[in-house]
C-alpha cells in the first residue's frame, strides 16, 4: 500500500518546483527590513535623531495611559523610541523657545536700562509660541503615525490583489504575503516585511501570529483590511476550490466596498472643518490688519512691528497648519497613490536644485527694491552715489501731493521711526511677490516636464481598462505573452495605450528583453515613461500569474480588469463629491484673501497718509481750551503707528505661508500623499494669488493715496 506522505512529498516537490515566484527560504527578511527601513524612511530618521540627542537629556515618567499610546504611535509608525524620549522633546522645545524669549526680553530690558523697559507683549507671543510647538512636537508620533497609514492604506487595494491573484493558484498565505511585499512599494511593502521580521527575532513563532498582530493596528483605522485578511486565511479551509475563489474575491470587494463607504463619509463631514480653518485661519486675521494701524497708533508704544511679526508669520500660520493637519487626520486611506517618480527619465530635473540659482538671480531685483527704504536710510551706500536718504514729491516734480517724502522716515528721540511713506509702501511690495516668483519658478522648473508625462499616464490608466480585457482574451485564446503587447498595439490605434504596448513589444522584439524586462527593466522598460502604481500592479500579476498557464494568466487579468474599473468608478465619484469643497477653498486662497488683503494694505496707506498730511502740531496748538480735542489729537501720533512698509511685508509673507498650507491640504485631500501635485500645484497657487495680491494692494494704495492728497490738499 503506497504511503500517504510519499505521496505528498513526491507531489509537494513537484509543486514547489513550478513555483518559483517567492521563496521566503532565500530571503534573509530580518536583515532586508532593517536596510529597507533606513532606504525608506530617512524623514522620520531625523524625528528619530532628535529624540535620541535632545529627547534624552532626562528621562521623564510618563503615564501609563499616555506610555501605552505613544508606545503604538510609535510602533506603527517604525520608530525606534522610548515614549518617555518623545515626551521629553517635546518639553525641551518648550523650554528652548522660552528660555530664548526671555533672555531676548530680558536683554531689551537692560539695554533700555529699566524694568518699564520690559517687551511684555513679545514676551507673551513667545510663550504662546513655545505651548503651540509642545503640543505639536507631544503630537508628533501620533502625526507620523497618521501619515504612515495614510501611506500605506493607499496601498491596500493593491495588496489585497496581490495576495488575492496569487492565492487563486497558489493557496499559501507564508508565500503569498512574501509576494506581495516584494513587489509593493513604501511603507506598506516594509508593513509585510515587518511580519516576517518579527518571526525571524523570535517575537512570534507563525506568519499567522505576526501577521494577525500586524493587523491589530488597524483595528480602530481600518476593519476592511482585518476583514480581507480574515477571509483570505478562511480561504485556507474551503474543501471546494470554487468555494475557495469566491471567498478570495469576496475579500477584494470587501476592501473595495470598505474604501468607497469610509471616503463618502469623509466628503460629508471635510466641508464644515475647511470652511472654519478659512474663517479662522485667513478671514478674520485679515479684517484683524486692516485695524491694525489705528489700534496701534492708540495704544501708543505696547504694539510693534515686530509683534505683528510673531503673530501673522508664526502663530497664526502654525494654527492654520495645526488645523488643516487635524483635518487630514481624518482622511482614510485606499484612494489616492504615489507614482514612481524616481523610475522617470526627467526625475534627474525634478531633484535638481539648479533651478534655485536661477530663481534667486531672476527673483534678486525684486528684494533690491523692497529693502531700499531701509539701504537709503540705514547705510552709506547713498552718500557714495551723491544721493540723499530722502526725498518729497515736490523735489521729483509731484507737488500735487504735497511735501511728504517719498520713504517717510521721522526722527525721534531714540532715533528714526517708519518708514510711513507711500513710495516706501509700494516699494515693499516687491518683497513678497519676490519671495512668491522665486518658490513658484522653482517648482515650475522641477515638474513642468514631469505633469505632462503624468497626465500621459492618467490618460493611459483611463484607456487601460478595455486594453486588460483584450490582453485577458488573448491570453486565453493561447497567444503567448511575448506576442500579445504587439498585437494588442495594433488594435489600440490612435490612443495612448498603443505607445506603451509598442514600447514593450519593441524591447522585446528589438532588444531581446523578456516580458519582465521589457516592462520593468530601470532605463528601458516600459513602465519609467509611464509611472503607475496601477499598470506596474496590473503587469506584474500578468508576468507572475503567466507563468502558473495561460488560463491562469487570462483569469487574473480578467480579475485586475474588474478591479481597474471598480477603482475608476470610485475615483470619479469621489473627485466629484469633493469638487465643490476643493473649488471653493481654491478660490478663497487665490482670489478672496489676496483682494481682501490687498485692500487693507491699500487702507494702511490711506491712513497713514492723512495722519502724515495732517500737522497735528498746528492742530494742538490751535486746540487749546477745546476740552478734550487735544487729547485726542495726541493718540493719533504717527511714530506710535506700525509702519505700512512692515506690515504689508508681514501680510505678504503670511497669505504666502496660508497658500502652501491650504495647498498641501487640499491635494492630500484630493489625491492622498501625492509630492509631485503638491510642489506643482503650489507653484501655480503662489503665482495667482501673490501677483494678484501685487496688483490689488498697488491699485488701492495709489488709489486711496491719490484720494486723500486732493481731499486733503486744502486742509490747513
Amino acid at each position: 500500500m503506497v504511503d500517504v506522505k510519499d505521496i505528498l512529498r513526491k507531489h509537494s516537490a513537484r509543486i514547489e518546483g513550478q513555483i518559483k515566484t517567492a521563496n521566503v527560504k532565500d530571503i534573509n527578511y530580518s536583515r532586508e527590513y532593517v536596510k529597507f527601513k533606513e532606504e525608506m524612511a530617512p524623514e522620520l530618521t531625523r524625528y528619530e535623531r532628535w529624540c535620541h540627542s535632545l529627547g534624552s537629556v532626562i528621562k521623564l515618567k510618563v503615564a501609563k495611559k499616555d506610555e501605552e499610546k505613544i508606545k503604538r504611535h510609535l510602533e506603527v509608525a517604525h520608530l525606534e523610541l522610548e515614549p518617555w524620549q518623545a515626551l521629553t522633546l517635546s518639553i525641551m522645545t518648550f523650554l528652548g523657545m522660552f528660555v530664548l524669549g526671555l533672555l531676548i526680553s530680558v536683554a531689551v530690558a537692560l539695554i533700555k536700562g529699566s524694568f518699564a523697559s520690559f517687551p511684555f507683549l513679545f514676551f507673551f507671543l513667545i510663550v504662546v509660541l513655545s505651548l503651540s510647538l509642545f503640543y505639536f512636537i507631544n503630537g508628533y508620533p501620533a502625526r507620523l503615525a497618521n501619515k504612515w497609514r495614510l501611506k500605506a492604506s493607499s496601498q491596500m487595494v493593491p495588496a489585497i490583489l496581490y495576495i488575492v491573484v496569487y492565492m487563486r493558484h497558489t493557496p499559501n498565505l507564508e508565500k503569498a504575503i512574501a509576494f506581495s511585499s516584494k513587489h509593493l512599494q513604501y511603507p506598506l511593502a516594509l508593513d509585510f516585511k515587518k511580519v516576517f521580521y518579527d518571526v525571524s527575532i523570535g517575537k512570534f513563532s507563525t506568519i499567522k501570529e505576526s501577521l494577525d498582530n500586524y493587523l491589530e493596528t488597524w483595528r480602530d483605522y481600518s476593519t476592511e483590511f482585518i476583514e480581507a485578511f480574515h477571509l483570505i486565511e478562511g480561504s485556507l479551509f474551503e474543501p471546494d476550490n470554487s468555494r475557495r475563489i469566491a471567498t478570495l474575491e469576496k475579500a477584494l470587494q470587501v476592501v473595495l466596498d470598505g474604501v468607497y463607504d469610509k471616503m463618502l463619509k469623509f466628503t460629508h463631514t471635510v466641508r464644515s472643518p475647511l470652511t472654519n480653518v478659512y474663517m479662522l485661519g485667513v478671514v478674520l486675521p485679515t479684517l484683524g490688519l486692516a485695524l491694525l494701524p489705528l489700534a496701534s497708533a492708540m495704544i501708543g508704544d505696547i504694539l510693534k512691528w515686530h509683534h505683528i511679526f510673531i503673530l501673522f508669520t508664526l502663530i497664526v500660520p502654525f494654527f492654520v497648519f495645526y488645523l488643516t493637519d487635524k483635518i487630514m487626520m481624518l482622511r482614510p486611506g485606499g484612494h489616492g497613490e504615489s507614482s514612481l517618480l524616481e523610475r522617470n527619465p526627467l526625475y534627474h530635473k525634478y531633484k535638481s536644485n539648479k533651478s534655485y540659482f536661477t530663481a534667486f538671480f531672476i527673483c534678486l531685483p525684486f528684494f533690491i527694491l523692497g529693502f531700499l527704504p531701509l539701504i537709503f536710510q540705514y547705510t552709506p551706500l547713498p552718500g557714495l552715489f551723491g544721493l540723499e536718504k530722502d526725498y518729497t514729491f515736490s523735489q521729483l516734480g509731484l507737488g500735487i501731493f504735497g511735501d511728504n517724502q517719498i520713504f517717510g522716515f521721522v526722527q525721534t528721540g531714540e532715533g528714526f521711526a517708519g518708514p510711513f511713506g507711500i513710495g516706501a509702501l509700494i516699494l515693499s511690495l516687491f518683497i513678497p511677490l519676490g519671495i512668491a516668483l522665486f518658490f513658484s519658478i522653482v517648482f515650475n522648473s522641477k515638474t513642468q516636464e514631469l505633469i505632462k508625462e503624468r497626465e500621459k499616464t492618467n490618460q493611459l490608466e483611463k484607456e487601460f481598462n478595455n486594453s486588460l480585457f483584450q490582453l485577458g482574451n488573448r491570453i486565453g485564446n493561447g497567444v503567448p505573452p511575448e506576442l500579445v503587447f504587439g498585437k494588442v498595439a495594433e488594435s489600440s490605434k490612435g490612443l495612448r495605450t498603443e505607445d506603451f504596448f509598442r514600447r514593450v513589444n519593441y524591447n522585446i522584439r528589438q532588444m531581446g528583453m523578456s516580458v519582465e524586462r521589457a516592462i520593468f527593466d530601470p532605463r528601458r522598460g516600459a513602465i519609467s515613461y509611464y509611472p503607475s502604481d496601477l499598470i506596474a500592479t496590473s503587469m506584474r500579476v500578468l508576468i507572475e500569474s503567466s507563468k502558473k498557464g495561460l488560463k491562469i494568466a487570462a483569469v487574473s487579468l480578467m480579475s485586475i480588469s474588474e478591479y481597474v474599473k471598480n477603482i475608476q468608478k470610485i475615483t470619479n465619484r469621489l473627485r466629484d463629491m469633493l469638487a465643490e469643497i476643493v473649488s471653493d477653498m481654491k478660490s478663497n486662497m487665490t482670489f478672496l484673501a489676496p483682494l481682501l488683503s490687498g485692500i487693507v494694505v491699500g487702507l494702511a496707506a490711506m491712513i497713514t497718509s492723512i495722519l502724515n498730511s495732517l500737522n497735528l502740531a498746528d492742530l494742538q496748538g490751535g486746540a487749546t481750551g477745546m476740552g478734550n480735542f487735544e487729547t485726542i489729537l495726541q493718540v493719533f501720533e504717527l511714530t506710535k503707528m506700525i509702519p505700512p512698509y512692515y506690515l504689508q511685508i508681514a501680510i505678504g509673507i503670511y497669505l504666502i505661508q496660508i497658500i502652501f498650507i491650504l495647498t498641501r491640504t487640499l491635494v492630500t485631500i484630493d489625491s492622498g500623499e501625492d509630492k509631485l501635485e503638491k510642489i506643482n500645484k503650489t507653484g501655480k497657487n503662489l503665482k495667482r494669488g501673490i501677483v494678484l495680491y501685487f496688483v490689488t494692494a498697488f491699485l488701492a494704495t495709489l488709489a486711496l493715496f491719490v484720494l486723500s492728497s486732493v481731499v486733503l490738499s486744502g486742509f490747513g
